[in-house]
């Protein structure tokens, strides 16, 4: 199952060859950090997921940031990935890490292909989470991520948001 992914080191390059900066860099490394910590809650929980993946994943989330500092960093992110020949499984970890998930309404509304932006694994769903956890390269509390975002995106993006948070912790328990 995990033949096919880069090791953390390859993905490292990866980030650097797309040409993402330093604090992009940085950002991936520490998201990947609280990511496999989450997998690991789960794995001790007794709930399969593949932590290398998880990791691996979390790394590769913002390579699209290496072309734009938009939302639509997720789509140029999954091109990125897919030109580099990466797995289905990571180009749909950075394609659907942004926020809660991109509904199909709001999708079409940003121009982007016909296809699922939401979370549905669960090494998607923790990467995407994490994600949420950490600004610049700081862990925030979940609050402050939904405040901000609250001014910035639509009510039912920050609910989905909100109800990520929820599904895991209701696992896991607070980090």
């Amino acid at each position: 199952m995990n033949k096919n992914l880069p090791s953390k080191e390859e993905a490292l390059r990866l980030l650097h060859k797309a040409g993402c900066s330093q604090n992009v860099i940085q950002h991936c490394v520490t998201v990947a950090e609280l990511a496999a910590k989450i997998a690991e809650l789960f794995l001790k929980k007794g709930i399969k997921v593949n932590r290398k993946l998880v990791e691996v994943g979390a790394i590769l989330h913002d390579i699209g940031r290496a072309k734009t500092h938009t939302v639509h960093h997720a789509i140029v992110g999954a091109e990125i990935a897919k030109k580099y020949g990466l797995p289905d499984s990571l180009i749909r970890i950075v394609k659907r890490h942004v926020g809660g998930g991109i509904s199909p309404k709001e999708a079409e509304k940003l121009g982007w292909p016909n296809d699922t932006y939401m979370p549905e694994t669960l090494e998607e769903k923790i990467v995407s989470y994490a994600d949420k956890l950490i600004e610049d390269s700081r862990r925030v509390p979940i609050q402050r991520t939904i405040a901000k975002m609250a001014k910035e995106i639509p009510k039912d993006a920050v609910e989905r948001m909100l109800k990520l948070h929820e599904e895991i912790v209701s696992i896991i328990g607070d980090l």
